[in-house]
This record gives C-alpha cells, structure tokens and sequence, in this order.
C-alpha cells in the first residue's frame, strides 16, 4: 500500500492517527499552520522558565500506556512520570481540602469534613471504577456512527445512569458544599455543567481519586515530543509553518489540499484541526454542518490565561490548586447559561516548578493560571489586565503571601488567540461539551458524509475533549481510514 494520507494539525489526535497509520502501510504527511507541533499543546520557553501552554494535567495513564504499547512501546521509552502527592489542593473560603495520592489518604481527608463520609466516598468510587471499566472497553472505542454501538449487555444494565446527572447522584450522599465541588469539578474536563452531565461520567472520578495525577518530568510537551518521536520513527513526514487553506475536491472526492498556496494531492484527507473551520476549507455544497447547527451546540468553556514567571519559590501552593472560594454554580451560568465575563471566578494555579526543577531557574517558580470563560466573549487587554488583578488578589489572600512584585515575566492567552492560533470556533479552549444530546454517536462524524476520502479526529468528534481521548480519537480515525481503504 502507498496511498497518500494528509492529515492538516498536528495535536494529540492527529499525531495518534498519524502514528497507527503509517504502521498500516500508509504514506503520511502532518502539516501544521503553527511553527511547532502539538496544536494547542504547545511550549513557551523563555529566560529559563518553561511553561506547558495547553493541557497541563497527566490523567488516565493506562490510556498513554496502552497507545504506545501497540507500537510495542511503553512511555517510558520516551519520558519519565512521577505520581503527585499530593495531586491538588482546593482552596474554598474558609478551609481546603487536599487530595493525596491513594483513596485512603482522600477518603481521610473526606472524613475529616463531614463524618461518614468516606464510606460512601469509598461506594461511590466503586461504581466509578465499574463505569470507568465499560467507558474505556465498551463506549469511548466506538467510532460514533450508530446509536447500536451503546447497545451492550453493560450500558443496559447501566441505562439509568445516561439519565441522571452527576450533581444529583453526588449531592444524595454528600452534603458538604466543598466534598460536592470536590467530586463535581472532574467532570469540568468533560466541558459541561455537573447538572448537565449524565451521572455514567463518574467514571472521571476514578481517573482523579483510583488513577491519580502524574507528571511527566520536562512538562507535559514531553509527551507531544514523544508522540513526534514515534511518528517519525514510523516514517511520518512533519511540516510545521504549513496553513492548510482549501480542501480540494473533484466529483465529491477529495483529491487534496493547498497549503501555503500549494496544491498538494494525497488519497486521503484527515484533519484535526477544528472541525467548524475545517469545514470552512470546503465548498459551501460539501460542508455536512450549518452554521446554525454550530450555534446550537454547547460548547466547552474557552480560558483566560496567564503564564507567569515568578523570582522566588511560594509558599502555601503544589503542583496543581484549585480556587473555589467563590460561587461554582454562578461562575457555572455566566459561562453556560447566561455568557459573560464571570463576576467572582473560580480559577486553576498550576505551578509545575514546584515537582520539576526543570521547570524554571533555581528559586524561582513557574506558573500559569486559568479562568474558565464563556467562548465568544469580546477579549480586550482591558478585561485580560483586570482579571489578572482580580486573580492576584485572591491568590495572595488565600495563600498569604505577596507575589506581585516578584513577577519577572507576565503573558496572557485568551479567545482571540484561540481564534487566530488554533481557529477555535469562537475560541473554544475544549471543543464540545460532553452532555447527553452529544454524546457518542450524536457528535460530529468521524467521516464525512458529503466527501469521499474526508476525515475529522479530535475534540469536536468522538469521543470527545481530554488528552486520553484525543489519542483515541485518533486510533478510531485510523481504524475507520483503513478499513474503508484495504
């Protein structure tokens, strides 16, 4: 075999179909608009600090160790990981809860807030795992093309769970608001509201308290460079600073792509960049989505960032911290229900310096920060500068501790730069919510079904927003693109 696979992207999804197809036998060529790969996974280096621009949380590693195993490699080959502990702390108004790196450490921790609670902690998490087992072996490996892919002996017996949500099942146990937030904020991964999301996604909870959180030494582009590694051992060719402009297409066929004014043809054509703009490369005729279709959708938050560079180490903070010490549930409807600018926000520290001295200079500290935000929201400095205040403020009030005045280096990263780096529809950071009217089969397709020999893999399809499921992605993709070419 030697056709001719173009795949425009070069993120998780792409890079994971790259790699299973050209063990196939395929001829495949990454094109990248950006100068690096990674997509929205990319690196800033600067003045010794280093700081992981996108994803920035290790979880699931049996789905990382089970993509490179079928390439008869094991991460480690590639990078080396550390399990944190303790793998975050979540800071409300007057207390914190600190998640360590067992479920008897975190069921302690539960028990010391409201008593009894760990059992059904301990409960709650057994079914998780249960959850965890079907989603990964019966559920997320399904390309998405039939509703029949649900239809298994485990998803019926677990039916009701599609119906229910994961704030109703957790609040009929829990009635402390800070154990609910605790259990509610892993499926903030997932792009939706916990009232919003079926309570079958608890298996999220077993990825965070069964599985934990690690770290892989160097900064999650680590694992992006290992993904490259592999791709170009498997004979991938990579071009980055390549803009995929226009889809060509000849009698309902794809016959391939111009990138920087160039025509280049391929058999095949797969990208992972974002499937509404993807779409937009088309003729109007063979686009399979609306606009109107795109407006309907609920989309996962878009973020503000802040990577920060610090000239001393802090106190008072780990590797992963969460600031909850305002309201979940309105910062919830100004981002969902009601789009704008949160009023009191809840925000994400991430310090990687404090587990990795690789990270930043000696006795400094590297950092980025985030504030979930509605996607489409008009991105001004303005705004960005006072939120970064708003941020500050709070961090050093819960920490207590001063640290405006040790900032070396400040960079912001919002919906405009979603928009002109990663063409985000509306600069969504996630892709699209996880909630049960797209879920599965009612994504996007994998295939299009208006273009031969036209691919999407990524956050916008099956199975849905996340780095594990985006390598999965990726292997579905692949999987679909060889058994209609064989």
């Amino acid at each position: 075999m030697n056709l001719k696979v173009a795949i425009i992207g070069s993120g998780f999804s792409s890079l994971s179909a790259a790699c299973y197809l050209a063990k196939q036998g395929f001829n495949v060529s990454v094109y990248e608009k950006n100068g690096t790969v990674g997509g929205r996974a990319r690196q800033l280096v600067t003045d010794g600090f280093t700081f992981d621009m996108g994803p920035s949380w290790y979880w699931m590693p049996d789905i990382f160790e089970t993509f490179f195993n079928d390439f008869n490699k094991k991460t480690s080959d590639y990078y080396e990981l550390k399990k944190l502990d303790p793998a975050y702390k979540i800071f409300f108004t007057d207390n914190s809860i600190t998640i360590g790196d067992t479920l008897k450490k975190i069921s302690q921790e539960f028990e010391r807030i409201e008593r009894g609670s760990a059992e059904h902690l301990m409960k709650f998490i057994a079914k998780a795992q249960k959850n965890y087992a079907i989603a990964i072996n019966k559920v997320v490996l399904k390309p998405g093309i039939s509703p029949l892919e649900l239809v298994t002996k485990e998803t019926i017996l677990n039916v009701d769970q599609f119906f229910k949500t994961i704030s109703t099942e957790v609040r009929r146990k829990f009635k402390n608001p800070m154990l609910i937030s605790a259990l509610e904020f892993p499926v903030l991964f997932l792009g939706a509201k916990p009232s919003n999301t079926p309570s079958f996604y608890s298996f999220m909870n077993y990825a965070d308290f069964g599985l934990g959180t690690w770290h892989p030494q160097g900064g999650m582009y680590e694992v992006v460079k290992a993904l490259q590694s592999l791709a170009e051992e498997l004979g991938v060719a990579i071009h980055t600073n390549h803009s995929a402009e226009k889809i060509n297409v000849t009698n309902g066929i794809s016959k391939g792509i111009v990138v920087n004014g160039k025509s280049i043809d391929a058999d095949v054509i797969l990208s992972g960049a974002d499937y509404h703009h993807t779409e937009t490369l088309l003729n109007e005729e063979f686009r399979q989505y609306s606009e109107s279709y795109w407006q309907k959708k609920t989309f996962a938050p878009s973020s503000l960032l802040f990577y920060v560079a610090f000239d001393k180490k802090l106190k008072n903070v780990n590797h992963h911290n969460l600031f909850f010490d305002s309201d979940f549930d309105t910062h919830a409807k100004e981002i969902y229900d009601d789009p704008q600018w949160p009023s009191d926000p809840l925000f994400y520290a991430n310090f990687p310096s404090v587990t990795d001295k690789s990270m930043a200079p000696e006795n400094c500290e590297t950092a980025f920060f985030l504030v979930p935000i509605a996607p489409g929201l008009d991105d001004t400095p303005e705004l960005r500068e006072q939120y970064f205040n708003i941020v500050m403020k709070r961090f050093e009030e819960k920490t207590n501790q001063e640290v405006a005045h040790h900032i070396l280096f400040k960079r912001s990263f919002c919906v405009n730069e979603f928009i002109e780096e990663y063409n985000a529809y509306k600069g969504n950071a996630y892709g699209l919510a996880n909630t049960l009217d797209q879920t599965a089969f009612l994504r996007p397709k994998l295939q299009s079904k208006k273009v031969k020999n036209l691919y999407f893999t990524g956050q916008l399809t099956v199975p849905g927003p996340g780095v594990p499921p985006a390598l999965i992605s990726g292997k579905l993709v692949s999987e679909l693109i060889t058994k209609n070419n064989l």
